[in-house]
């Protein structure tokens, strides 16, 4: 792939804060597009980076007329919310920010873990209500878990709780060394304590946590998804929690985000709910904007890009 001329047109579908793009002047045309410009605009880009990456814009305006980027970004692992069959079907290359969530969200899963097995959110409930009520706690080391999705998120939560003493289970789309089938899952899920969904969101993985599979968990497992919303039937989840035929959930993703006032979700006992942050840690913007400064600069050399998205799968395939 070659960057035409000497000073190409970078879009961005905008959202606050901007990326910060100071690296890039004088050696790109930058404009901005909220979604109601986004497909006036496209013709005329030869890069869009998707920095608002809660936005379907993307998906929404491809299929319209006129040339199109040959370069895609998203600052986002995953790629739902961009793809659509025009898109898929095209020459134009996506990358992600394959990289820049792995150890936060491993540590976020490790604090939920850690959170449900210590019972820190009834700790917190007694202490508002001043009550002394001692307890006794789960032991994590020795536990295991099985964790479905074998990018680098799910290897990162894999090392993470492994040094936990937690003994991990990684599933992934193909089996290979230190990574299990398909075929393997409904196993693991029968002998794990904790699951985690933390694949990205495909045909094979849309809805793959429904109510058979809760029926083949534990009584005393716990899940947890800091995936895609949509990897979970949030109604069998909710029936699951209610007839305390699993112990606990903790969801970082939602298949409506907001979750919205009214949904079930917000009281069903058993569930941490969080609002899309497990990758978000202090200065993540930031390192998000070097990622795709860094990306354009190999893209305007000519180089090959890292982090190309498998447009058909809808992720990076692995190595």
């Amino acid at each position: 792939m070659t960057a035409p001329g000497p000073s190409p047109t970078l879009l961005v579908l905008d959202a606050e804060p901007r990326p910060r793009l100071g690296r890039l002047a004088g050696r790109a045309r930058i404009e901005y597009a909220d979604e109601s410009r986004l497909a006036e605009r496209l013709p005329h880009a030869d890069v869009l980076l998707v920095w608002d990456f809660t936005s379907h814009a993307v998906r929404r305006a491809w299929p319209g007329g006129g040339p199109r980027p040959g370069w895609v970004h998203t600052a986002s692992a995953g790629v739902d919310h961009l793809m659509c069959p025009e898109l898929a079907d095209s020459d134009t290359v996506v990358t992600n920010a394959r990289g820049v969530f792995d150890q936060p969200i491993a540590e976020y899963v490790a604090a939920l873990v850690l959170a449900m097995a210590k019972d820190l959110p009834r700790t917190l409930e007694l202490q508002r209500e001043r009550s002394w009520r001692h307890r006794e706690s789960q032991r994590v080391a020795g536990t295991r878990a099985c964790v479905v999705g074998s990018g680098p998120i799910g290897r990162a939560i894999g090392r993470t709780l492994s040094a936990l003493g937690v003994t991990t289970a990684v599933v992934g789309r193909t089996p290979r060394a230190d990574v299990h089938g398909p075929d393997d899952l409904d196993r693991l899920l029968a002998r794990a304590d904790w699951v985690i969904a933390a694949a990205p969101l495909t045909e094979d993985t849309r809805g793959m946590f429904d109510a058979r599979r809760f029926a083949l968990m534990q009584p005393s497992a716990r899940f947890v998804n800091v995936g895609r919303g949509q990897l979970v039937a949030e109604d069998a989840l909710a029936e699951a929690l209610a007839g305390r035929r699993i112990a606990g959930a903790a969801l970082d993703v939602f298949a409506d985000e907001p979750l919205p006032a009214g949904s079930p979700l917000w009281g069903a006992p058993g569930l941490i709910v969080s609002p899309h942050m497990s990758g978000d840690t202090v200065g993540w913007r930031d390192e998000l904007g070097a990622q795709f400064v860094e990306l354009y600069e190999c893209w305007a050399a000519g180089r090959p890009l890292p982090n190309v998205v498998d447009k058909k799968r809808g992720y990076v395939p692995g190595h």
